[in-house]
């Protein structure tokens, strides 16, 4: 699985995912999180609980899209999830909130919001990339 340097910019910029799982059904499940490229590996996080994370423990593949108009990007992959120390996880959030809002803003959110949550890091290994576009 090779990424261009343009792909790698595109991704390293504060966008929005649509990550999707695979749910009871079958049919796909999707949200909008943040996310972090680490290398060959996707971070994300969510509260403990949600019907992603539920999806991701019975089958946990997933893909994972961005898109800016005409251009965009779907990464499929497996997904390993971390709930185990609140600490990591905690901090993972954290600097998702300072990537999206800046450190004033995020480091408030961290701790008037996500510290009373159960948080889960979601870290998706990358498998293939499909990327148009670029």
């Amino acid at each position: 699985m090779e990424m261009s340097p343009a792909v790698r910019a595109f991704l390293e910029e504060p966008r929005f995912c649509v990550f999707a799982t695979i749910g009871k059904s079958g049919l796909p499940q999707q949200t909008v999180l943040w996310y972090e490229l680490q290398g060959e590996t996707i971070l994300m996080n969510t509260a403990t609980g949600r019907v992603k994370d539920h999806n991701l423990r019975r089958d946990p593949r997933a893909s994972f899209c961005i898109e800016d108009g005409y251009r965009y990007v779907t990464i499929t992959g497996t997904c390993e999830l971390q709930s185990e120390d609140q600490e990591q996880a905690q901090a993972d959030i954290k600097r998702l909130a300072v990537r999206y809002h800046g450190p004033e803003r995020g480091e408030q959110m961290a701790a008037d919001q996500f510290r009373q949550q159960q948080r889960e890091t979601i870290r998706l290994r990358i498998e293939s990339v499909d990327a148009h576009g670029f």
